[in-house]
C-alpha cells in the first residue's frame, strides 16, 4: 500500500481531517476576529462603519464609556471628542481634507522622465551609430544639384522652380 493510500485512511477513520477544521468565511479556530483586526472600514461614501474605531478599551476609556451612559450635559467638550474617537477614526472634515500624495506622484513622474531623458540620451551618445553621410548637407546640396542637372520632373517638380539660365530659384 503507497503512503497516500495509508495517509487517505488514517484522515477517514479521525473524521473530516484536517481540511475540516476551517471554511473560507471564517478564521481557522472559530468565528471570532483576531485580536488586532476589526471589520472597521469607514470612507466618505459610507460613513458609519459596521464596528466601533476602538475595540479594546483601557480602564479610563471604560471609565468614559459608562459615563457615557448617564446624562451628556454632564460630559465635557473634551469627553465628547474622546468618545467619538472611540467610535470613529476621523471626522468628515478629516476624511475630506486634502492629501499632499500628488506631490509624491508628481516627483516620481518626473524622476521617470528624467532617468528616461538619461537613458535616450545616453544611447545616442554610446549606442546608436554616426549619422550616415547622406544625412550631411552637402550630401543633400550635391542631391539637389544632381536633380536640378537631370531635370527631374520639370512640369510640377523641382525642376519647374528652378531658372536653368540664371541659375537660381524662381521668384
Amino acid at each position: 500500500m503507497s503512503f497516500r493510500a495509508a495517509w487517505s485512511l488514517t484522515l477517514r477513520k479521525r473524521g473530516l481531517g484536517m481540511r475540516g477544521i476551517h471554511s473560507p468565511g471564517s478564521t481557522a479556530h472559530g468565528k471570532e476576529k483576531m485580536p488586532p483586526y476589526t471589520n472597521y472600514h469607514a470612507q466618505r461614501s459610507y460613513p458609519m462603519p459596521e464596528e466601533p474605531f476602538c475595540t479594546e478599551l483601557n480602564a479610563e476609556q471604560q471609565a468614559l464609556k459608562e459615563k457615557e451612559k448617564g446624562s451628556w450635559t454632564q460630559l465635557s467638550h473634551a469627553e465628547k471628542v474622546a468618545l467619538y474617537r472611540l467610535q470613529f477614526h476621523e471626522t468628515f472634515a478629516e476624511m475630506n481634507r486634502r492629501s499632499n500624495e500628488w506631490k509624491t506622484v508628481m516627483g516620481c513622474v518626473f524622476f521617470f522622465f528624467g532617468f528616461t531623458g538619461l537613458l535616450i540620451w545616453w544611447q545616442r551618445v554610446y549606442v546608436f551609430p554616426k549619422k550616415p553621410i547622406t544625412l550631411t548637407d552637402e550630401w543633400k546640396a550635391q542631391q539637389l544639384q544632381r536633380i536640378l542637372d537631370m531635370k527631374g520632373n520639370p512640369v510640377q517638380g523641382l525642376a519647374s522652380r528652378w531658372d536653368y539660365e540664371r541659375k537660381e530659384w524662381k521668384k
